[in-house]
């Protein structure tokens, strides 16, 4: 395995720029763009392999990968009390518990973006 293939290497269609943008979550933002998404993601892994022979040659270190990572399922979010009544009440109105209302919450946020 190469050490590009540790990253994440995303092609997205942008409405606003009606075309391909491509970028790798975590190590570069969006860098390359195009009406072609396989050329897109063709230039992108060539950015990255770029980026990562650069950090190489300064002695930078490598942003962590998150491919192959594992997670455990848990975090903890803040939110102010006001937010936070907000969602106990609405989830008491469902008849469902804090964390469950918040994870499907967040399952439709992620799933209306996609």
């Amino acid at each position: 395995m190469k050490i590009a293939d540790q990253y994440i290497k995303l092609v997205e269609w942008s409405e606003e720029d009606q075309c391909y943008i491509g970028s790798s979550p975590g190590f570069i933002g969006a860098c390359c763009h195009g009406k072609d998404e396989a050329k897109v993601y063709k230039q992108l892994c060539g950015i990255v392999e770029e980026w990562i022979e650069i950090h190489q040659q300064e002695g930078l270190p490598m942003p962590e990968s998150i491919t192959g990572k594992a997670f455990s399922g848990k975090f903890v979010v803040r939110v102010g009390q006001d937010l936070h009544k907000a969602l106990v009440i609405k989830a008491a109105q469902s008849g469902e518990s804090l964390n469950h209302h918040c994870t499907t919450a967040l399952q439709n946020s992620i799933l209306q973006q996609s």
